[in-house]
């Protein structure tokens, strides 16, 4: 079958729940969790994309990254070809941490994002600050985007915080999941 066929199958599949979201307007905010360990190929990209697509109306978008690992890294990819087409949506990397770590890698990350977010995490401990900056994501998005295949680690996390929290997500994992 035709790698855009199946896309659009794809997509098409998704477009009744993204149908009925309510966004238009300015504002939408979308971010993004996986696997760091995540491989990703052509026709996932695409799925991603017209997903995006799909959930934001073409709208402006915010998009907020983590900028860790393979998924984050495929997010970071279709933001950018959103952006290209939409030219006032912004990248944005949400920061865990204010320390060496960032100083460290602000030029490259200024190169990268059109913004840097530090939520307010000063009493959190440096162990949970990651955690804590997740929940603040989703607490802030309209819509996650997610890539998980276990009942475990960060991401898996994530995604139990959006539906206890019923932020709209999507997982795009294509295999037999069950979620608990």
């Amino acid at each position: 079958m035709n790698t855009s066929l199946l896309i659009a199958k794809y997509v098409k599949m998704c477009y009744t729940y993204v149908s009925i979201l309510p966004y238009g307007g300015f504002g939408v905010i979308i971010t993004f969790f996986g696997h760091s360990s995540y491989m990703y190929n052509a026709i996932e990209e695409e799925k991603l994309f017209h997903l995006i697509e799909a959930i934001s109306h073409n709208d402006i978008v915010e998009f907020y990254l983590g900028g860790y690992g393979k998924f984050d890294a495929l997010a970071e990819k279709c933001c950018k070809r959103y952006k290209e087409k939409h030219g006032e949506s912004k990248i944005i990397f949400i920061t865990p941490y204010i320390n060496k770590w960032l100083d460290d890698r602000k030029e490259y990350i200024n190169k990268r994002y059109d913004e840097i977010i530090y939520p307010e995490l000063e009493g959190v401990p440096p162990k949970y600050a990651i955690l804590r900056r997740n929940e603040w994501m989703i607490k802030k998005a309209n819509h996650v985007f997610f890539y998980v295949n276990t009942h475990y680690g960060g991401a898996y996390k994530a995604m139990l915080f959006a539906a206890k929290h019923n932020v709209p997500y999507t997982n795009i994992y294509s295999g037999n999941y069950i979620f608990y």
